[in-house]
């Protein structure tokens, strides 16, 4: 697969969300109430050519430089610009010339509908596997994020590597993509269709796991996942036993993180001060901590609150002085569920 092919069914084939024969690249879930009020404000032609599986707008943005991979028409641009603020830049990157063309034509029409005096965004054409070649800044960013892009990428390391580059320390890559419970063969890689409809380049989710760690991303979190419904039938049949889910990992640019969760008697109090989240603030998946509770946290969950945007949010029990050993549960079963679950409020892991 090369990246012209990807190029030309999203810049050529594809039209609007309504072109795309599975639910796999427009699959994003419920969106919650308060991004749903953001999305009113967004231009309906741009809307209108969303290609995502995911909600890809973490908290505590106000503020922010974020970086958008594979933005396309700049949906989840226009989404973000509003919540870092006038003070606060997201740029967009994208290789497709149709797409981009529609984000950058309704840049101003987004500025008089948000009340902002001049454009706090911006559109790159580039490839995401050569983010050094944009003439962006490293360590720059507080964010990047990236919705059901990564899959096509016909260099998966080069992406999270480049990111990496790009990210401030403390800083995140959250996004949303499409994983697969198997290593996918050839004739389903090779497929254009099935490329382009974000199945073929899905990774297999436990390649995913240590390409992000090779790449300096210690300790990554997995946020949300649900499975994907595959109803073209001539699709289905070329896939055969293979399962696909959607799912948004979050992961920190953090040195000192360990490759597992590692007890050391500490636990933090969230202040209950992160919009959006006045009662429980939600790290990750398993990690779900409310407001004024006193909760128990590995080595890896302090630093990601302690060490990042997060730190004025929360209060902080205890430091790494003793280790107490591993937090049990640290498995490696797959690791999506079968339907979407709230995050447990427990404790570490």
């Amino acid at each position: 697969m090369n990246l012209e092919v990807v190029k030309d069914y999203y810049g050529k084939v594809l039209k609007s969300s309504d072109d795309l024969k599975t639910s796999a690249c427009c699959d994003g879930g419920r969106v919650p109430a308060h991004l749903e009020r953001l999305l009113t404000n967004v231009h309906e032609e741009v809307r209108s050519k969303y290609y995502g599986c995911g909600i890809v707008v973490p908290a505590s943005l106000e503020g922010a430089r974020v970086l958008d991979l594979g933005s396309g028409s700049g949906r989840d641009v226009y989404m973000i610009a509003q919540l870092v603020g006038p003070s606060g830049e997201v740029v967009g990157v994208d290789m497709t010339d149709e797409q981009l063309a529609t984000a950058k034509c309704h840049i101003d029409w987004h500025m008089r509908q948000f009340g902002f005096a001049k454009p706090n965004v911006k559109f790159l054409k580039g490839y995401i596997e050569k983010l050094g070649q944009l003439g962006l800044e490293p360590e720059s960013f507080d964010v990047i994020v990236s919705n059901c892009v990564i899959n096509l990428s016909v260099d998966k390391p080069a992406v999270l590597s480049g990111a990496y580059d790009l990210l401030k320390p403390g800083g995140e890559l959250y996004f949303a993509d499409v994983y697969c419970d198997r290593r996918l063969p050839e004739s389903v890689r090779g497929d254009p269709v099935l490329y382009g409809e974000c199945l073929g380049g899905a990774l297999y989710w436990n390649d995913f796991l240590p390409m992000a760690r090779r790449a300096g991303f210690l300790d990554p979190r997995l946020v949300t996942s649900h499975p994907i419904e595959i109803k073209n039938e001539a699709m289905q049949r070329k896939l055969g036993q293979a399962k696909f889910f959607s799912a948004t990992y979050r992961l920190f640019k953090l040195d000192h993180l360990e490759t597992a969760c590692e007890d050391y008697g500490q636990a933090v109090v969230y202040r209950g001060t992160v919009p959006q989240q006045p009662d429980a603030f939600a790290l990750d998946g398993h990690h779900l901590i409310e407001r004024g509770k006193v909760f128990p946290v590995c080595g890896n969950t302090w630093r990601m609150l302690a060490e990042t945007r997060f730190k004025p949010h929360f209060s902080f029990v205890g430091d790494f002085a003793t280790h107490y050993g591993i937090f049990p549960g640290c498995g490696t079963s797959i690791p999506f569920a079968a339907t979407s679950a709230p995050a447990k409020s427990g404790g570490c892991c």
